[in-house]
């Protein structure tokens, strides 16, 4: 992890990592291309190609967030992908991922987890979403419990 400069002359060593992020899709360009685009945005990326592998990649790293493609082959286990990621202790924001646009329209209408497509149109607005997500689920992972009156 990168250590912020303590004064303004101090120069920086590399990159800031703002978090990590777990990638998992079947397609071997998707993967690369979200890795390269969310390092680009200063995460910390590690990409999966099979549910097994980030089922691995989970139990020895902690993420938080995890990226899922919607189908590996002609099964949809990006579902049971993002599934095993919630019931971690450390509690990872999830999304599907999809350069599919019909999954992207028939997925869309869902309000369990948020659909995210990797189109290039979307470029612009897939790190902010990114963002959006881990905020989110810090707030609500972090939020104070109420007090009884």
């Amino acid at each position: 992890m990168h250590k912020l400069s303590s004064s303004p002359g101090e120069a920086n060593a590399g990159p800031l990592n703002l978090a990590r992020v777990l990638v998992v899709h079947s397609d071997l360009a998707a993967r690369l291309t979200l890795r390269t685009l969310l390092q680009a945005g200063g995460y910390s990326v590690d990409i999966a190609a099979t549910p097994s592998e980030a089922v691995t990649k989970m139990d020895a790293a902690r993420y938080a967030l995890v990226l899922s493609d919607y189908e590996f082959g002609s099964r949809p286990a990006g579902r049971t992908v993002l599934a095993y990621a919630r019931i971690k202790e450390y509690r990872p924001a999830t999304a599907l991922i999809t350069s599919d646009e019909t999954t992207t329209r028939r997925r869309s209408n869902s309000k369990r987890e948020p659909v995210m497509s990797i189109y290039t149109e979307n470029v612009p607005t897939l790190l902010g979403k990114v963002a959006d997500l881990i905020g989110f689920r810090a707030i609500r992972r972090y939020r104070p419990l109420r007090h009884a009156v």
